[in-house]
């Protein structure tokens, strides 16, 4: 799971992405419940709404929700009440980001390490996102969260966050975000839902280049 990741700037963002519409936007570290920028299709095509990291989902009485919506984990998208009807309906987005933090535990201690793309490029991790309406008020706040996928078998996600003793190394259900490759940011977004399902993985090693925080090196990971 992903709980901070670096936002760009909106210049940026359209630098990268093709959008109809750009809200305007600052670069910043983004946490949990904070606002954050994503992409979505609209009326227009592609554009970037500024919305809260953490989905609101449409049963909720009060947008302040109590329980934690940031990360989604993919296997549970279709079932889960919080997420289900923003699959349904398709409402995916793109979450821009220059980097995403994750913890390791190798040292015996927690390191957060830093995760950039090797290429200079922002991520562009997938997601939901909801717009939910107060119904006593009328107000509409939008939001979003960000999908994970098991990675165990990943040489290099599969290193962060804590282990659980009481299961094997390939039976931990390590956690990593969700890379959407360029080029496939129109199927993630307006495909079928079936036709999706295939572009939920981590991203590739090769694309990966990590910091411990602290560190000044910057060491590339090859896969």
């Amino acid at each position: 799971m992903c709980n901070r990741y670096q936002s760009p700037s909106s210049a940026a963002i359209e630098n990268q992405w093709d959008l109809a519409q750009s809200a305007p936007w600052q670069a910043a570290g983004v946490y949990p419940r904070a606002n954050g920028i994503f992409i979505r299709c609209g009326q227009y095509g592609l554009e970037s709404v500024v919305g809260r990291w953490g989905l609101i989902p449409p049963f909720a009485n009060t947008a302040d929700i109590g329980y934690a919506t940031n990360n989604a984990r993919s296997e549970e998208l279709s079932n889960k009440p919080s997420y289900r009807d923003a699959w349904r309906k398709g409402q995916r987005c793109i979450i821009p980001a220059v980097s995403f933090d994750e913890p390791c535990w190798e040292t015996g201690k927690n390191v957060w390490h830093t995760f950039r793309r090797s290429d200079g490029k922002c991520w562009g991790l997938a997601g939901l996102w909801n717009t939910w309406v107060d119904k006593q008020t009328g107000e509409m706040v939008e939001s979003y969260t960000m999908l994970t996928v098991n990675a165990d078998a990943h040489p290099i996600m599969s290193r962060m966050h804590k282990p659980d003793p009481n299961y094997p190394p390939d039976e931990q259900d390590k956690r990593s975000v969700v890379a959407i490759q360029d080029g496939q940011t129109n199927d993630w977004l307006m495909g079928a839902t079936n036709d999706v399902l295939g572009l939920i993985c981590p991203p590739h090693p090769k694309l990966l280049q990590y910091q411990a925080l602290g560190s000044n090196q910057l060491n590339l990971m090859k896969g």
